[in-house]
């Protein structure tokens, strides 16, 4: 088994954006201390709570100060840009850190409509372009557009022999099928819909067409795990992500809270049943309880690699998650 992470750089309440980037890095390089395959960063806007507006620039900070985990998005937004432009930012990337770059795009809007305005400057763009722009990309980054292309002329740089690996992310057949079509990797998000993941790979699987830069499908599954020294302080830590979940999924305020301010709260029966349903997208529990429900969703979901995401308050907690799912799986021999 194969473990990455997913960062969102989450603000937690007490604790600055800044402070939330440093944290970021932190993670990183602890991450890769520990035999994690890629750490990939995640974009979003006009939000209180999540502090990863950039991923190319946090890219770049954390393949700096990291020396061998593969580095990524997860994922850029590209409805919002040009194809050209995100290609140029990751070849620059992938210049200064041949073999480690990961491209992985979204197909978001990046939140309501007057932010994707703001982020198109004011261009009314359709998600629905979303797969010919993501061709337009990968041709850019291996210079194969097609010749009838408007822009085959056109030549992304800087011109070097490698380019990022392209993953696509993806909560369905859509995503699975415009991935399988290009050969490029898929992503599921099971920590954002643990509904239609199983059918969503197995078309990707189908439908994958080899290509140049990549022979065989090639999957992994992101989830939201709390995992703690016992199933109680697991239980404990966790509260602070469901709360957080919770206020995300209302429009509130999307800073993590801590423990205290949770167990203060008093919730209504309609918060208290979607703080339920939100635990089928998460994995918590003491060591051996998560390597058994992580290991049971791997062979579900017929995947070698989880992405692992966990939005607690308590930083130093995180980081001994990931630490005792490191040992659990083995990570380092």
């Amino acid at each position: 088994m194969r473990l990455s992470v997913l960062d969102q750089s989450p603000v937690s309440r007490g604790e600055s954006p800044a402070r939330a980037l440093q944290h970021t890095i932190r993670l990183a390089q602890e991450t890769e201390s520990l035999g994690y395959t890629r750490y990939w960063v995640a974009e979003h806007h006009s939000t209180s709570g999540l502090a990863s507006t950039s991923p190319e620039v946090l890219i770049g900070q954390i393949a700096a100060k990291t020396d061998t985990i593969r580095v990524g998005s997860g994922g850029v937004l590209l409805p919002q840009y040009s194809p050209l432009h995100v290609a140029e930012n990751f070849k620059t990337l992938e210049a200064f850190y041949p073999g480690r770059i990961d491209i992985g795009l979204g197909r978001s809007p990046g939140g309501n409509q007057t932010t994707r305005l703001a982020l198109t400057d004011g261009q009314q763009k359709s998600l629905s372009s979303f797969p010919r722009q993501t061709s337009d990309l990968l041709g850019f980054l291996h210079n194969s557009l097609p010749a009838e292309h408007p822009y085959k002329t056109v030549k992304a740089g800087p011109r070097i022999d490698s380019a990022p690996d392209m993953w696509i992310l993806g909560l369905s057949e859509r995503g699975a099928k415009n991935a399988a079509n290009l050969g490029v990797g898929f992503t599921y998000g099971h920590f954002i819909n643990p509904e239609n993941g199983k059918s969503a790979i197995k078309t990707y699987r189908e439908r994958f067409k080899s290509s140049t830069w990549q022979h065989e499908p090639n999957v992994n599954v992101c989830v939201f795990v709390v995992c703690a020294d016992t199933e109680s302080k697991a239980e404990e830590l966790a509260i602070s992500q469901d709360a957080w979940l919770l206020n995300v999924g209302k429009g509130r305020d999307t800073k993590v809270p801590s423990i205290e301010e949770v167990k203060n709260k008093s919730f209504s029966k309609e918060d208290q049943e979607t703080i339920r349903k939100n635990r089928k997208r998460a994995v918590i529990g003491d060591q051996q309880q998560v390597k058994r429900q992580l290991e049971k969703l791997a062979d579900e979901y017929q995947t070698d690699e989880l992405m692992i995401i966990t939005n607690i308050h308590d930083f130093q907690a995180k980081l001994h998650s990931y630490k005792l799912l490191a040992d659990a799986f083995s990570l380092i021999g």
